[in-house]
């Protein structure tokens, strides 16, 4: 047996045995469906700076610019579907219950799409639009939305901008405390696609170990996490997990 077929039976064993489950989800876990990563080799961040693009000055120096990166990917998205993967954690869901808690960093809604309901999206979500002038936070699905995107409540001249958190902005107070919460009760963490560079998602396995957590990492490549985790499995996450899952239901 290769070591990861054995680190696949361990994941299924701690999972199969928890109480509470905890998953994590980066950008590897989306790459699979067509959506762009933004670190490593391909990655977005390769080819434009995020400071073009991806913080509040930017957006106020050049609003037009930035809406053209993000209906590009909002485009993009459209077409994306959500992959193994993405089931598999929306199966778990439906294993634990209320017994669970989905934190991503991605903001693509493929978790949604899947099925995944007790989510928290730590970094916003790409559908979602929000008013510089009153705040005001919705849904927009018009694709791609025009070069000049205004507040359907303020009109013309009040900008909206995505619902995503910028470079150089805080993550929403109340979402990291229910993250926290999560971390800490949870008896097991499942770590998917994330590089373990990014805070504070970096920080999560410290929280859940500090708890007593056992951990899962699996990743197409080692992490700096690698040396901390319990079950250690390398892979693609819509490879693996559908097999982690099958030996949890015995029908594997």
């Amino acid at each position: 047996m290769s070591d990861n077929e054995t680190s696949i039976l361990c994941a299924a064993e701690i999972i199969g045995n928890s109480r509470y489950l905890c998953v994590s989800t980066g950008a590897g876990v989306s790459a699979e469906s067509g959506v762009p990563t933004f670190r490593g080799a391909g990655g977005k961040w390769n080819t434009i700076d995020p400071e073009d693009v991806a913080t509040y000055e930017a957006f106020s120096r050049d609003p037009e610019f930035v809406w053209s990166f993000y209906n590009d990917r909002r485009v993009n998205g459209a077409s994306c579907r959500p992959n193994p993967a993405h089931i598999a954690i929306a199966q778990l869901e439906k294993r634990f219950g209320d017994n669970f808690t989905l934190i991503t960093q991605n903001v693509d809604n493929l978790h949604r799409e899947a099925g995944s309901e007790r989510i928290l999206e730590i970094h916003g979500n790409i559908w979602r639009v929000r008013c510089t002038c009153c705040n005001i936070e919705y849904e927009e699905r018009t694709n791609p939305l025009p070069a000049r995107p205004y507040c359907k409540t303020c009109g013309e001249g009040a900008w909206i901008r995505p619902a995503v958190v910028w470079f150089g902005e805080t993550l929403d107070f109340d979402l990291l405390y229910r993250a926290n919460k999560a971390l800490e009760s949870c008896d097991a963490l499942l770590i998917v696609g994330t590089s373990g560079y990014v805070y504070p998602a970096a920080e999560f396995i410290v929280i859940a170990k500090r708890s007593g957590a056992r951990v899962i990492e699996i990743n197409v490549e080692e992490t700096p996490n690698a040396g901390f985790v319990d079950a250690k499995v390398l892979g693609k996450a819509g490879e693996m997990l559908p097999r982690i899952l099958s030996r949890i239901t015995g029908e594997g």
